[in-house]
């Protein structure tokens, strides 16, 4: 494990404790001290898992977002945070030298929920301000059809 960076996250609730290890890859590995990617919050209910995921500086990139999730739990994002440029009025491009938010270039984010899922039955969703949100659906879930 020497080639990832390591998150852990403990999370305590009055009925059960979850303990989420998340792994990073590529360019999310070098953020430094501005607004953090990958930070992950995970949810239980009785029928479904919810996670979100900070996802800063993805911005108009969201369609390019891959989000695999597999029976077991095991959930991996992958995308790419894209290099900024800024057109001025004169026709000049500012390139970002960017230093305080996670660089350009290929990222990846994986760890588990707590159970088994359906990865056919998800829905995910892009907040404002690069929160990409997701609802699965426990294993052996029956949903109501209307």
């Amino acid at each position: 494990m020497n080639t990832e960076n390591h998150y852990q996250n403990q999370t305590q609730t009055p009925h059960s404790k979850v303990i989420s290890h998340v792994f990073f890859t590529g360019t999310v590995k070098q953020g430094s001290i501005g607004p953090p990617i990958g930070l992950v919050d995970i949810g239980v209910s009785e029928n479904a898992y919810f996670f979100r995921v900070q996802l800063p500086g993805t911005g108009k990139n969201q369609n390019k977002i891959k989000c695999e999730i597999q029976r077991d739990g095991r959930v991996r994002i992958q995308g790419v945070i894209p290099e900024i440029t800024i057109p001025s009025e004169s026709g000049c491009l500012y390139r970002m030298q960017v230093q305080q938010l996670c660089p350009p270039g290929p990222f990846s984010i994986a760890f588990n929920l707590p159970g088994q899922v359906d990865p056919r039955l998800i829905s995910p969703m892009f907040q404002p301000g690069g929160i990409f949100e997701v609802v699965v659906v426990k294993l052996g879930v029956r949903i109501p059809t209307s």
